[in-house]
């Protein structure tokens, strides 16, 4: 079955003047050309022979019929991602997804006025409707409130969308809703900015908290060992300590001053480190 909005393989049927037609053998009628897709000869390889399987993208051209592209969009079906509005018009916001055809945002589905030039977080989906693949802003509707599947302490993919006075709502393995508190962020983090993150509390509301560092003992190796390497390259001397600010501690080492408090406590009791008012010093 060929999914519009998807990355399909299909199989190369006949060859005409503006372009091989495609199809699923796997699914095909005898006889049926209906539901075969045209590939138009920009997009067609010099290698492509009839028989010959290809992977490409199924869309819906400008008149509404499906089309294949062996170009790769920035978001297929059920997916979110930021993308850039190339245009406004009475239709909604055009969006640069990587096609020919940009992608549309009706204004019903924007969760603000978008602006030209902006990018937002969004999530594509097929309109069953109009049969067209379009995009909503408002993306707290698409998201799985059943986080069964989560455990803490789990590594995951974040994709950062919305900040809030708490911190930063983020999308977990492009599913979950989970938040980033401010005061756990150490750097600029920015609605669309791609993350990786940790489980840190699943509460019995199903909200779930997100580290954007790993928690508990786990954290503590790495990072002491993050802060011996950078003592080598520093010759040995850190001018930080207990007292040194959050973004000092952030900038030279990129981890959180309770992080840093907990991996230089370990490295002091292995008698790897010395501590001053000063700073930090290979032993």
């Amino acid at each position: 079955m060929i999914e519009i909005g998807r990355i399909n393989t299909l199989t190369a049927l006949r060859e005409t003047s503006v372009g091989f037609f495609l199809g699923d053998l796997s699914d095909r009628k005898s006889q049926d050309f209906n539901n075969d897709i045209l590939l138009p000869n920009k997009y067609v390889p010099d290698t492509l022979d009839i028989d010959d399987d290809i992977d490409v993208f199924v869309y819906t051209d400008s008149e509404d019929r499906p089309i294949a592209t062996t170009l790769t969009p920035s978001i297929q079906r059920d997916e979110f991602a930021s993308l850039q509005v190339v245009a406004i018009t009475s239709a909604g916001a055009f969006l640069d997804w990587g096609l020919e055809k940009d992608l549309l945002v009706p204004h019903r589905e924007q969760s603000r006025p978008m602006e030209v030039g902006q990018w937002y977080v969004v999530f594509m989906y097929l309109d069953g409707r109009t049969n067209r693949l379009v995009a909503s802003s408002k993306i707290s509707r698409f998201l799985d409130p059943d986080v069964r599947d989560l455990y803490v302490g789990e590594e995951v993919q974040l994709l950062a969308y919305e900040t809030t006075d708490l911190g930063m709502n983020v999308i977990i393995n492009n599913r979950y809703k989970g938040l980033v508190y401010a005061n756990e962020i150490f750097r600029t983090v920015r609605p669309g900015d791609p993350l990786i993150g940790y489980i840190k509390t699943i509460r019995d509301d199903s909200l779930v908290d997100v580290s954007l560092q790993k928690t508990g003992f786990e954290n503590v190796e790495p990072n002491a060992q993050r802060i011996l390497a950078t003592l080598k390259v520093e010759n040995g001397f850190l001018p930080l300590t207990d007292n040194s600010p959050p973004e000092e501690i952030y900038k030279a080492l990129e981890m959180s001053k309770k992080t840093f408090k907990k991996a230089i406590g370990t490295l002091y009791r292995e008698r790897k480190i010395v501590i001053d008012e000063k700073g930090i010093r290979l032993v």
